[in-house]
């Protein structure tokens, strides 16, 4: 019997990280940013790899848009929205993890 995975519904509290099988990694040949992940090569653009650098299991997606906040000289309340929809994806596709689902902090 298959037991059906329940969604995972992020919020600006929830603490995001990258799952075992999956790795951010500097590619030298082509001077980019690339995940790997099982059957999958992603090829992140520049605020992608910010988010998904601070997803460190440590950091609350409000604390992440707080910072990257301040880093761009923008609103807060738009780049939660925005980095909310974008975690919201990837958690969705198996490919960014609650901190708790993995068992904690790293």
């Amino acid at each position: 019997m298959t037991v059906a995975r329940k969604r995972a519904i992020l919020t600006a509290d929830s603490v995001p990280i990258l799952p075992a099988h999956v790795r951010l990694v500097f590619n030298e040949k082509r001077e980019s940013w690339v995940v790997l992940a099982p059957e999958k090569i992603l090829w992140p653009d520049d605020i992608s790899v910010l988010i998904l650098q601070n997803c460190d299991g440590a950091r609350s997606i409000g604390e992440i848009a707080r910072a990257l906040s301040k880093e761009f000289s923008a609103p807060s309340s738009e780049i939660l929205g925005d980095i909310l929809e974008f975690l919201q994806d990837w958690s969705d596709r198996l490919l960014i993890r609650l901190a708790e689902q993995s068992g904690g902090k790293p």
